[in-house]
């Protein structure tokens, strides 16, 4: 693994249009020396796996030595190192009495009603079969500090994060456009949302882009696309942007070079590009598989 020391005098594009092709193909090396933002990079994602659950797991032992809560938010995309985690904390007894989890959003039916923790992509049923159930009884949280956004109340959860006192870390994977949670970048032609407006954004039902879809059924249901939920409910970018540390993590190889590079290189936030929101924030740390920020091909090949 490899953390990289940003060069001051690397003249970083403002915005991904200004990425050049040289930058584009860029070996990974070269690319970890000038990132703007501390970066961690594993051989493979299994070794990912198993460091970010070794960072959780240890993040949560400290505070729990010290006798104080922890406050986590907490994505589904990576999800794999969720039973590892648990794993950790069964063996060395870690316990989460004293955990807050904030989890990120809830996939939504058609008709925008949550769907059943027993649907396949339910992220609440998820978690529960491969997070709070592996986890030995005595060691598990309050099932009422395990928070997700709730569609007939979307201002509770940031009122509860409020009332712990706000998330020390939020983790998050980043979709190919770019996207924290479902905060997809806005497409309309009918209304122009400003970057503020974007940055303070809060809990809400969306609509799923086209090519969200697309990505999902690509990944998962071999492209059909009518097995995907068409709606979601997500946490706003103001509460990603609250928590006081923000932890960028992806996994998603070939699918992700593009953007992880749009992260790493330009120094402009962009409404399209909601990761880029990041650069606004005082602490952020980028964690990667090396297939993730290999250079990207800009052509069919031989």
């Amino acid at each position: 693994m490899a953390a990289s020391a940003r060069r001051d005098d690397y003249p970083y594009p403002r915005t991904s249009g200004e990425l050049t092709d040289e930058q584009l193909t860029m070996p990974a090396d070269d690319l970890t020396a000038i990132a703007r933002h501390p970066l961690t990079v594993y051989k493979d994602t299994t070794e990912l796996y198993h460091q970010l659950a070794r960072q959780m797991a240890d993040e949560l032992r400290e505070n729990n030595l010290r006798g104080e809560p922890t406050r986590w938010i907490l994505p589904v995309g990576p999800k794999a190192h969720y039973p590892i985690l648990a794993e950790i904390c069964n063996r060395e007894r870690i316990s989460w009495a004293d955990v807050f989890a904030f989890h990120m959003d809830e996939f939504l039916d058609w008709q925008g009603r949550p769907v059943d923790p027993s649907h396949p992509f339910s992220f609440r049923g998820y978690c529960d079969r491969n997070l709070y159930q592996l986890l030995d009884p005595e060691l598990r949280p309050d099932p009422g500090n395990v928070v997700y956004p709730d569609v007939f109340d979307p201002d509770a959860y940031a009122e509860r994060l409020r009332q712990v006192g706000g998330a020390d870390t939020c983790f998050a994977g980043f979709g190919y456009r770019g996207h924290l949670a479902f905060n997809e970048p806005p497409t309309t032609r009918w209304h122009h949302y400003s970057l503020e407006e974007f940055a303070a954004s809060t809990t809400r039902i969306v609509p799923l882009l086209e090519d969200t879809i697309v990505a999902h059924s690509h990944r998962v249901t071999g492209g059909y696309t009518q097995a995907i939920p068409r709606m979601a409910i997500t946490v706003g970018m103001a509460e990603i942007l609250s928590a006081r540390r923000l932890h960028l993590v992806t996994d998603g190889g070939a699918w992700k070079r593009y953007i992880v590079r749009v992260l790493l290189l330009t120094t402009e936030p962009d409404v399209l590009l909601p990761v880029t929101l990041a650069h606004r924030h005082p602490d952020v740390h980028v964690t990667v598989d090396a297939d993730s920020i290999a250079p990207c091909a800009l052509g069919l090949g031989s």
